[in-house]
């Protein structure tokens, strides 16, 4: 770099010495006319590239100023490798006899083949007594979690809950505590685009890693990746154990938790996303105040407003939220929201798309007023609401110290699920999805794809009506269970 650099110097020079000096025929021309001497030239030579571009970005001035490298080495003591397993029934082979009511019976009562599946990730530690945000895929159906530190110690780790429909898990740390590094929360929402960000993992189980990037996208949803989607997206590398690291501003504060990459390749190929701060934090406090996130619920069935759609309707707006139904009893119906209204805004921020309302309702959580600004047939209206509970749609998860369901985890049956299993019109129930091996729920003989009916002959719509009266039993729990075209009853010792 150097020679190229004192050549273009010296070419330089020469030029300017020639434009500045006249030669001996232009001084003959001139009748020998004698000149002033020419002031010397000072050339001022700008420093090109003396260092790589962020290598030294600093956050303030004077003798606070921190450098890039500062903020990372900060960042990465905060940042942890999770490790968990499970054990994973193996599928039994398709039996010629499949079918024979008695050939079925002693088949379902024999031992199935078992293994170990693990998985790896990364996870964030967010408060000094040992809490940590990770994603719920690191830690689904784990029978054991084991936590990395960045100074080599190993922590065993409980789910205090976990959050699919966002892809979250909030786990708490047991051991020595000493020590540890929890990471500031940022706000996301300030984020811009072209932000220097840097996402901090274990990817490939390759041990901490710190990779750079900027902030490519703000508020990307409709990736069908999980149910509820704001993500940031990032160049940042981002690679496979990576999930549930930090993404990370340049004042050393969490602003994302990374979840998900766009690859054709299964590795970086520059599209990463983060679930941001703002969505994690209330999740977070929902799952550590209640166990499982209480979102809230409005009642409506919403679609986005076009152009076209304005324009058939005969409204003068072009971009907001077309309410096109409204539930009966709703908060929404309550409100007095009609099918046909437009929702432009919620608490005076301005809506364009279903998923912004979406995201933003259920975020507020259930008995939260809101304030929706509407336009219905050309008028502006501002309405008040006080929002519900998602109806049956909650995923229960009950750990091994909640009794003999330790270990079972349940989802609402689905229209499709009934019909499916022939089950009459009308019929309620929910369905296990999984069983963690070896639980006591396992134990029992309970299946995943078993639909329990009735508990302690009470029915239970939804999961949480069935942890509800779970929580009231007695030492005895009567289940009614629904298994391949048949009904049986299992009684538990609690």
């Amino acid at each position: 770099m150097r020679s190229t650099r004192t050549l273009w110097l010296t070419a330089a020079a020469l030029s300017l010495l020639t434009a500045a000096c006249p030669s001996d025929r232009d001084k003959a021309r001139e009748g020998r006319r004698t000149t002033p001497a020419a002031a010397p030239v000072k050339l001022v030579i700008p420093d090109v590239l003396a260092r790589p571009a962020f290598a030294q970005t600093q956050v303030g001035k004077g003798p606070r100023a921190v450098s890039l490298s500062d903020i990372a080495e900060l960042s990465v003591r905060s940042v942890v490798n999770i490790a968990s397993s499970q054990t994973v029934r193996q599928p039994r082979a398709q039996s010629p006899y499949h079918g024979n009511p008695f050939f079925d019976y002693f088949r379902q009562h024999s031992e199935p083949r078992e293994q170990r599946a693990r998985s790896l990730g990364s996870g964030v530690i967010v408060s000094a007594d040992g809490l940590v945000v990770t994603n719920n895929h690191v830690v689904k159906n784990a029978s054991e979690i084991r936590v990395t530190l960045s100074d080599g110690r190993q922590l065993t780790a409980k789910a205090v809950g976990t959050d699919p429909k966002s892809d979250l898990a909030l786990l708490r740390l047991s051991g020595d505590l000493k020590g540890i590094k929890p990471l500031p929360f940022g706000d996301s929402g300030k984020l811009r685009l072209g932000e220097v960000v840097l996402a901090i993992g274990n990817p490939f189980g390759v041990g901490q890693t710190v990779t750079m990037g900027i902030v490519s996208a703000l508020g990307r949803a409709n990736m069908g990746i999980v149910d509820y989607e704001d993500f940031i997206q990032t160049d940042a590398a981002i690679n496979p154990g990576n999930s549930g690291g930090a993404l990370v501003n340049m004042r050393g504060q969490l602003v994302g938790i990374n979840t998900a990459i766009l690859s054709r390749s299964g590795g970086y190929q520059g599209i990463g996303f983060s679930i941001p701060s703002a969505m994690v934090q209330p999740i977070m406090d929902s799952l550590l105040k209640h166990g499982r996130v209480v979102r809230g619920w409005l009642g409506v069935a919403i679609q986005d407003l076009t152009k076209e759609m304005a324009q058939a309707m005969g409204l003068t707006l072009e971009q907001g939220v077309l309410v096109a139904d409204v539930e009966h009893e709703s908060p929404a119906a309550k409100a007095g929201l009609r099918r046909g209204d437009v929702i432009t805004k919620l608490n005076d921020e301005p809506i364009h798309s279903v998923t912004r309302l979406r995201n933003k309702v259920a975020a507020a959580g259930s008995k939260a007023k809101i304030k929706l600004t509407l336009q219905r047939e050309g008028k502006a209206l501002v309405v008040e609401i006080a929002l519900g509970v998602l109806p049956g749609d909650r995923e229960a998860t009950l750990d091994r110290s909640q009794g003999v369901l330790g270990g079972l985890t349940l989802e609402p049956m689905t229209e499709e699920q009934r019909q499916r299993l022939r089950l009459p019109a009308g019929t309620a129930g929910v369905v296990v999805k999984s069983i963690v091996a070896g639980s006591a729920a396992d134990a029992a003989g309970l299946h995943a794809g078993d639909v329990i009916l009735q508990i302690n002959r009470q029915n239970a719509a939804n999961p949480y009506q069935f942890s509800q009266i779970y929580a009231r039993s007695g030492g005895k729990v009567l289940l009614l269970v629904h298994r391949a075209g048949s009904t049986m009853y299992l009684l538990l010792e609690k």
